[in-house]
């Protein structure tokens, strides 16, 4: 499995998770980068705080929700069946890369889009991936805007709304002037033989 970052487990120590894990643990909102754009993230086992986000962003469903892995093993702890032709995919793709799974499991029904669906992101962000490793466990994360308004490029233009409806703001890459662009998408159609990219 080809990935942009080596030894993760080594580069946790060069990261202070103390606050993020505390937060996320408890059932917190935790505001952080990843491979794309600012995200607002949390663990999917606590329901109550998925419910929250769902208000925050102003939805009703969990529709553009991620679930962010680490590793195609840890993906795989999530849907029945990963197709040979996505994990090729995964491995060689060096863009951020979502895809699409309709019945997933060892997931609660309100971590879903409103057609039932989880979209899922192998990170490859060397923080996001460390913190996925330092927990052992994946998060649900959404862009951190709320519905209609535009996604933030940068820490700075997060609105204030957002900032306050989270309880810990992750100390890192506030100063980059733009994280990158939106991932691509992609999800395998019914045939299990033909991939489509819905975002390129």
């Amino acid at each position: 499995m080809k990935m942009t970052f080596t030894n993760v487990k080594h580069m946790a120590q060069h990261y202070d998770f103390e606050g993020t894990e505390k937060i996320l643990s408890s059932g917190g909102l935790v505001l952080l980068p990843t491979d794309t754009l600012w995200s607002i993230a949390c663990l999917p086992s606590h329901s109550n705080t998925l419910n929250r986000l769902i208000q925050l962003k102003r939805q009703k469903y969990a529709d553009n929700f991620e679930l962010l892995v680490s590793s195609v093993g840890m993906l795989k702890q999530y849907v029945e069946h990963l197709h040979p032709r996505l994990e090729t995919l995964l491995a060689y793709h060096l863009r951020p890369l979502t895809m699409i799974f309709d019945n997933p499991t060892n997931l609660s029904s309100n971590a879903l889009d409103a057609a039932g669906n989880i979209h899922i992101r192998l990170v490859q962000d060397p923080f996001c991936a460390a913190l996925l490793e330092h927990l052992n466990q994946p998060l649900i994360s959404t862009f951190a805007h709320v519905r209609d308004s535009v996604p933030p490029m940068n820490f700075g233009a997060i609105s204030s709304e957002i900032i306050q409806g989270v309880d810990y703001v992750v100390k890192y890459r506030q100063n980059d002037k733009n994280i990158d662009e939106l991932p691509v998408m992609v999800k395998l159609l019914e045939d299990q033989e033909e991939l489509e990219f819905i975002r390129e």
